[in-house]
């Protein structure tokens, strides 16, 4: 994504797809160097190994210790991505030592399950809560529901034209949009997540992991056409309000985004 937006605009930037040993300034300038640092207020990714973890397989961490601090030291969040779709307390409780370590203002929880964002809430309230796209938040109730909830909610990418509807949002702060999509875009079952979630229970060494064997895609049964990355007219969204945007990184085939 080349385009500059204008200054009022905020990302939070997906670390999917980095390698846990290369700096994060470093993958920062490869990848992102047309956003200015003063307008990223997150990286969202995997930081220590946790079951709770959706969204994308956890194979090892992206944002290292190192990473982290250098992010601190740049005024720069990170968004860890609990979007797990079956928890238990007494998992959340096992992770306990993982809440505790990020816990500070200007990090945030992307979270799916309700029950897991209001344990959060309760024992580590300097987070910020995020409803993830997962939740499929595509009604004025559904986001005024959410926003009861979460500080922030993420509206699935399909909203993004939807101009007339968006421009009806009376929270925009409190909206974040995607600035690009890529297979989730037009995906008609999203089956993964709930599939992704089951193998974020495994070890990431297991055999059964490493072979995919329990994964599962829509294009398995209801083929679609592939778009490759899209890019949204965040000047235009701007425009009408919304400044928060989550920018994707495009994988090398161009299909889709880490």
């Amino acid at each position: 994504m080349n385009k500059r937006t204008d200054r009022d605009i905020i990302y939070t930037i997906s670390a999917r797809g980095k390698r846990g040993e290369k700096p994060v300034m470093d993958f920062l300038a490869e990848n992102f160097s047309t956003i200015p640092l003063d307008q990223i207020d997150s990286l969202f990714g995997f930081v220590e190994r946790c079951t709770l973890y959706g969204g994308r397989p956890f194979v090892g961490r992206q944002l290292s210790d190192a990473d982290v601090q250098a992010l601190y030291q740049h005024s720069i969040g990170v968004r860890i991505p609990m979007t797990n779709l079956f928890i238990s307390e007494d998992e959340y409780q096992e992770y306990g030592w993982l809440f505790e370590k990020y816990h500070r203002v200007g990090n945030s929880m992307i979270v799916k399950e309700d029950t897991l964002a209001r344990w959060i809430r309760r024992d580590y309230p300097d987070y910020k809560l995020e409803a993830s796209m997962i939740k499929e938040i595509d009604t004025y109730e559904k986001i005024a529901a959410a926003l009861d909830i979460y500080d922030t909610v993420v509206l699935p990418m399909h909203l993004n034209t939807r101009y007339d509807f968006l421009d009806k949002i009376s929270e925009k702060a409190r909206v974040m949009l995607f600035a690009n999509a890529g297979c989730a875009y037009n995906c008609p079952a999203r089956i993964c997540y709930r599939t992704i979630s089951l193998m974020n229970k495994l070890d990431p060494t297991s055999d059964r992991m490493i072979e995919n064997s329990i994964f599962r895609c829509s294009k398995m049964t209801r083929p679609r056409k592939e778009l490759g990355m899209i890019d949204f007219d965040l000047e235009k969204l701007s425009a009408i309000g919304f400044k928060r945007f989550k920018l994707l990184r495009e994988r090398p085939e161009g299909v889709t985004a880490f």
